[in-house]
């Protein structure tokens, strides 16, 4: 079985479909073809001020084929800047362009000053795992003994998540 390289992409600023079908190019030119996009996903911005502008949020899948995770990393910090993400040192959540996110490396478990893999909340947001259960339902979650599948339905957020547009692969 192949192992998986999945990344979620995010945005709720400009033309959000334009964006996000934008950095799935990118990342295919990158990391070659996806195994698998999910539809897009409107959500509520999480954990930000009422009014701000709701997220558009997918997936992709893609074989992880001997890829070094600092490398993934760089290669999605410079696409994401391509399309007008500003990073800002502190912490909490801003509108943004363009968010992509290592969610999966294959088996592996990460922890560094730059990267957590899985990605450490994914559990705990519906708008992360109902992209990422069309992409890879029954990858298992490293350190969980959980499939994606079993998160989402476990998952304690009740925020109401839409499938709005298909994906362009």
């Amino acid at each position: 079985m192949t192992e998986l390289l999945c990344i979620g992409l995010g945005a709720n600023l400009g033309d959000r479909v334009a964006v996000l079908s934008s950095a799935l190019a990118a990342c295919t030119a990158h990391f070659g073809p996806p195994l698998a996009v999910s539809s897009w996903w409107e959500t509520a911005a999480w954990g930000m001020a009422e009014g701000t502008p709701p997220f558009l949020n997918g997936a992709a899948a893609f074989a992880l084929d001997g890829k070094d995770p600092d490398a993934v990393l760089d290669t999605l910090l410079a696409i994401e800047r391509a399309h007008g993400r500003m990073r800002l040192p502190e912490p909490g959540y801003v509108s943004r362009t363009l968010d992509l996110d290592v969610l999966l490396f294959g088996k592996a478990q990460l922890s560094n000053a730059r990267l957590t893999v899985p990605h450490p909340r994914m559990s705990a947001r519906r708008f992360v795992l109902a992209p990422l259960a069309e992409v890879a339902p029954f990858a298992d979650v490293p350190g969980t003994g959980c499939t994606v599948a079993e998160l989402l339905a476990a998952c304690p957020d009740t925020a109401h998540v839409a499938r709005l547009h298909p994906a362009l692969p």
